[in-house]
């Protein structure tokens, strides 16, 4: 792999002899002059003429009955146009739709745009204002006047459980889907009972429960829509992941016809999941733009953002582990509880599904079985965010290979080694039932060791526990794979899932011999043109200057199935690579028509078709320029070698990975202090080296921020109390530290680049490498678990308190209890995990 490490040289500087390979070359973002300096299409910088506002009215309550609404005064506001009510636009706003019901008996509560008589969370929609700007619709949503009969909330997830209390009365149950996976029923692995018993009597059996904290996608760009029916099409512009899905699920569920609708994904200011949804707030503009026939504008303020947009994570882990006395596990028992919120959301219902089949990790286990109990609450449902299920599987393995450390007194990075898949033993079939393809383990965890100085570190932790220093040196281990390029559809129709893994592109080659792509993935910050402009570059041999990169229009990119599950450049740069070796195989016959030679003696290298053993050839601009004139083409043959393809993965993508961290814990005052982090991840084939750093960092301090500072914290009447920054803790540059990223390479086999995703793995890791460096610190002061995020006051309280700090997480503890044969949920004692969000409150 070439690497071109000038990233000053300039960017048209064109080689004459032979143009540098563009994989594997660190080029600068070429989206990014327009996206730094502002100069720009954010949704919320555009309007149209005529153009309306809107403001919601959100409920202040997490559970009531709509008694009235009193919309007089707020009409009669200055330049309100109208007000409407979920009774106004009962018959024709649908409900938001559900693509992942994971059982056929899922429990899925109606989901309506605006709640028509009845609030399931403190932030649903329950009126909406239409004004001439934004000010006057903010205003006279304040006017709006709205009765309402509180109800008994449903907060407690493992109250919420057991049904103490209802978030819907009238389904009569919070139990939306049990779902389980037991690898002696599918075939691929043992009974895990039975070795969780066979240990029991002569080997090792650990009970161990985690919380994953509620978290909040916290995108730059708040969410934005703007919808213009005044055209032959109506054309939605929305600040979204996926355009196509989004207006897909427009024409279904509102009865437009889908050749109507055209859906718009400008630049967007990141996602995160985030944006990996169809919104209320995106159906009741499309609404009220037709019902009007006036274009409709709304953009959220952050505190929406934050108390209404969906949240992320959200789980109760009890984990049963199993293994010998020298430490090689024999079985793996997970009992999930999944907070789904007050609705079941677009996928949110299988993010815990995709986790169920990443708990095995790395690792051969020779029995496993997930059960995963979803829940409905009444909270701001759940959906993806960065990682989507697979870092709450990633942390909960991770956790417990550290406590099986602590238990045999050996270091962590040996007890994996022992239970790890060997890099000769690939492609591997898991106990979960997947193919890793490819992978090196030893050689990931050997660099990450040699740039972290692992050795000295635990020198110096040694060091300074026996001298008592009231600082001390914790160091994390994570070791991590991840399932993503989310697909093949196959097997996500194996799941229940409503939609399809496959990607589209399409290669245009102009007269002039520039070229012009449309992708399906659709950029909210990636580098996505930069890096699919290297790609194609390559494969046609034609300057990286001339790719013009087209995406997130649904009339220009007719067809695809967008962003997320870091699928972008494993499918969607696979499905671009097909469609220019198509360009290429539809330029052959023309190029040895015109060079008077046999199709089969042309040979195509660097951009150039040329007659084997002779210097004769001419390039591929040269074919375009004479396709288009059409003047001397064979005989049958049309006059275009443009080209598109539609790739569908036959395996999902596997990078994986190790993660070394170094923290000092003040034992006085609880403050951590991150000291040193290196990641050494196995991505394949990079494309460009800076643009895959990049995304490494991202993740990196998404996932550390869980691990010390960022939870959605609701009061005990279910309103959220970190709906601001003030209170909802994002990291700063100054919170965080440099990190080294390293790399090793084991090609994919599943793409012809060898590329494996990138975009989840710093988040998919990092998590459990940070609280496990926490809990090294202090483990041998007798603290065993820190529930997230690890506050100064969690860290003195564990330390000083044993049992007020929940430390004391060992067998025994109250935890998630399941009948396997129904599917419900037991009685048992749940006085530890009481409170769980009022016990996060943040100063």
């Amino acid at each position: 792999m070439s690497v071109d490490t000038d990233p000053q040289a300039p960017e048209g500087a064109q080689e004459n002899a032979e143009q540098k390979p563009e994989i594997g070359r660190e080029r600068r973002r070429k989206e990014d002059a327009r996206l730094i300096t502002g100069r720009t299409r954010w949704t919320d910088n555009l309007s149209v003429p005529g153009m309306l506002h809107l403001a919601m009215v959100r409920s202040p309550f997490a559970h009531a009955k709509i008694t009235n609404i009193n919309t007089d005064e707020a009409k009669a506001a200055p330049n309100v146009v109208t007000v409407i009510t979920g009774s106004d636009v009962a018959e024709e706003q649908g409900a938001l739709p559900n693509a992942w019901p994971i059982t056929p008996d899922q429990v899925t509560p109606d989901h309506p745009p605006v709640a028509v008589d009845r609030v399931a969370f403190a932030g649903e929609i329950v009126a909406v204002v239409v004004a001439r700007t934004p000010a006057e619709a903010r205003d006279a949503a304040e006017l709006v006047d709205v009765d309402y009969e509180e109800l008994p909330a449903a907060l407690d997830l493992k109250e919420s459980a057991e049904d103490k209390v209802l978030a819907h009365p009238d389904l009569g149950t919070n139990k939306s889907a049990f779902w389980k996976f037991d690898s002696a029923e599918a075939g691929t692995g043992g009974n895990v009972d039975e070795a969780i018993e066979k240990a029991r009597g002569d080997g090792i059996v650990l009970e161990r429960e985690f919380r994953q904290q509620r978290l909040i996608p916290a995108f730059m760009e708040p969410r934005s829509v703007l919808v213009d029916p005044t055209g032959e099409q109506i054309t939605m512009w929305s600040a979204t992941q996926i355009p196509h899905i989004l207006r897909f699920l427009l024409a279904a569920v509102l009865g437009v016809p889908e050749s109507k609708v055209r859906v718009i994904a400008p630049d967007v200011g990141g996602g995160f999941g985030g944006k990996l949804q169809t919104t209320p707030e995106e159906f009741i503009a499309m609404v009220l733009a037709r019902r009007l026939n006036k274009p409709i504008k709304y953009t959220e303020t952050r505190s929406e953002s934050l108390m209404a947009a969906h949240h992320g994570r959200d789980q109760w882990q009890k984990l049963t582990l199993a293994a010998t006395k020298e430490g090689k596990v024999t079985g793996l028992k997970v009992e999930l509880l999944a907070d789904l919120g007050a609705y079941v959301s677009l996928v949110g219902g299988g993010v815990p599904v995709l986790g169920a089949f990443m708990f095995n990790a790395i690792y051969k286990f020779p029995a496993y079985q997930f059960n995963c109990q979803t829940v409905l609450t009444n909270k701001t449902w759940t959906d993806a965010y960065r990682g989507a299920g697979r870092p709450e599987a990633t942390f909960g393995i991770e956790r417990m290979m550290d406590e099986l450390a602590a238990e045999l007194g050996e270091d962590p990075l040996a007890v994996r080694e022992r239970n790890w898949i060997t890099h000769e033993e690939f492609p591997f079939t898991t106990v979960a039932g997947l193919e890793y393809d490819s992978g090196n383990y030893e050689a990931a965890t050997a660099k990450a060791k040699e740039s972290f100085d692992y050795d000295a570190l635990r020198a110096e932790q040694k060091q300074r526990r026996d001298s008592g220093d009231p600082v001390q040196l914790g160091i994390g281990v994570s070791t991590f794979t991840e399932m993503c390029g989310l697909a093949p559809s196959r097997v996500l129709g194996s799941l229940d899932y409503g939609a399809g893994g496959w990607e589209y592109a399409s290669v245009r080659m102009l007269p002039t011999g520039k070229v012009e792509v449309t992708t399906g993935a659709s950029a909210h910050g990636q580098g996505h043109e930069t890096a699919f402009s290297q790609i194609v570059a390559d494969r046609l041999g034609v300057p990286f200057e001339d790719v013009e990169i087209l995406h997130g229009d649904t009339a220009i990119a007719h067809k695809g199935l967008d962003t997320y599950g870091s699928r972008s450049l494993v499918v969607g740069g696979e499905a671009l690579v097909r469609a220019s070796d198509k360009v290429i195989e539809k330029a052959r016959p023309i190029a040895a028509h015109l060079l008077e030679a046999n199709a089969d003696d042309l040979e195509f290298s660097g951009g150039k078709f040329t007659v084997k053993g002779t210097d004769k050839g001419m390039s591929m601009p040269e074919v375009a320029l004479a396709t288009f004139a059409a003047h001397n083409l064979p005989d049958g043959v049309e006059p275009s070698i443009d080209s598109d393809a539609t790739f569908d993965p036959v395996n999902f993508n596997y990078p994986h990975g190790t993660h070394l961290c170094a923290v000092e814990v003040d034992t006085e005052t609880g403050q951590v202090r991150m000291r040193d982090y290196v990641c050494c991840d196995d991505i394949g084939v990079i494309i460009n080296p800076m643009i895959a750093e990049g995304q490494v960092h991202g993740g990196l301090v998404q996932g550390i921020a869980q691990a010390l500072w960022e939870e959605a914290v609701h009061d005990e009447s279910g309103t959220l109390v970190s709906a601001s920054f003030v209170d909802y803790l994002l990291p700063t540059a100054a919170d965080t530290i440099s990190f080294t990223v390293e790399h090793t390479t084991t090609p994919a086999t599943t793409n012809s680049m060898g590329a494996k995703g990138v975009g989840e793995a710093g988040t998919i890791a990092s998590t459990p490498a940070v609280v496990n460096a926490v809990l090294d610190a202090v483990r041998h002061l007798g603290v065993k678990d820190i529930q997230m995020p690890c506050t100064p006051e969690r860290v003195w309280k564990a330390i000083n308190d044993i049992d007020a700090g929940g430390a004391d997480q060992t067998e025994g503890a109250a935890a998630p209890h399941f009948d396997e044969a129904t599917g419900d949920q037991g009685t048992a004692d749940r006085t530890a995990g009481a409170n769980d969000d009022q016990d996060g409150a943040q100063a």
